[in-house]
């Protein structure tokens, strides 16, 4: 699955002598990644564009060997791929779901990036006591509002530490509609950078926030019948499928 002729320039500028892991990567995406419903049939053929430089250009504004969470991980995306573009980051891709786990877990092996890429089974909210948190980066791609995404995010970084959110054309409006919400969140406001200028056309839109300061959230209790529901489920709330296990690898 090497990239096609309009993109092949850009592809080697960001993957440059890990080009062939990129396109290992992209064989498992439009192969396993599609029979295992992480990529839509419709994406297969636009891979490189939408999906692998798209996600690499960022890597341009993560500083040299910084600590890397990705939240919600699903196939990988930008998580892996800027363990392939950029190896001297250490990088925890954060995903709940088992499935999902499981093919980030088997991808890593077959990679070859055991060494600095880990997977974590959860959601950001229940791993933010786990050694994920402190990172100096925080990453999520098409997960939620902003507003939302600080929230899970947010607590995942140091103080001084950045989420970095790949977004849409409407970025600029929602980082002025959630400014508020996101200074209460302990984060400055929101900086967009245009990412892969002169090497994609459009290029990314990354919205930028920096922690500058914890904020101690209380999490709402869970109703008397939600409660109920996880004791009879194996003694906690919760229960043994609550999607708080852990897959780890690397």
């Amino acid at each position: 699955m090497v990239p096609p002729p309009e993109i092949a320039a850009a592809a080697s500028r960001v993957f440059g002598e890990r080009l062939g892991l990129a396109v290992d990567y992209a064989r498992l995406l439009v192969t396993d990644g599609v029979v295992r419903g992480l990529i839509g049939p419709r994406e297969a053929p636009r891979i490189w564009e939408r999906h692998l430089v798209n996600c690499a250009v960022m890597s341009e504004i993560i500083p040299i060997g910084a600590s890397v969470v990705d939240v919600g991980s699903g196939a990988g995306l930008p998580g892996i791929v800027l363990a392939v573009a950029r190896p001297d980051l250490s990088i925890t891709l954060v995903e709940p779901l088992a499935r999902r786990t499981a093919f980030l877990s088997e991808a890593v092996t077959a990679l070859g990036l055991e060494s600095t890429v880990t997977v974590v089974r959860g959601r950001a909210e229940d791993v933010v006591d786990g050694p994920p948190a402190g990172a100096d980066v925080v990453t999520a791609r098409a997960v939620a509002p902003l507003d939302r995404l600080a929230g899970w995010c947010l607590p995942l970084a140091r103080t001084g530490g950045r989420l970095l959110a790949l977004k849409g054309s409407s970025a600029a409006e929602e980082a002025a509609e959630h400014r508020a919400v996101i200074a209460e969140l302990g984060g400055a406001d929101p900086v967009l950078h245009l990412c892969g200028v002169g090497v994609i056309d459009p290029p990314t839109t990354v919205v930028e926030i920096v922690k500058e300061r914890d904020v101690v959230r209380p999490r709402p209790k869970p109703s008397g019948r939600a409660a109920t529901r996880g004791r009879g489920a194996g003694g906690q709330a919760g229960g043994r499928d609550s999607g708080r296990g852990r897959t780890r690898r690397g």
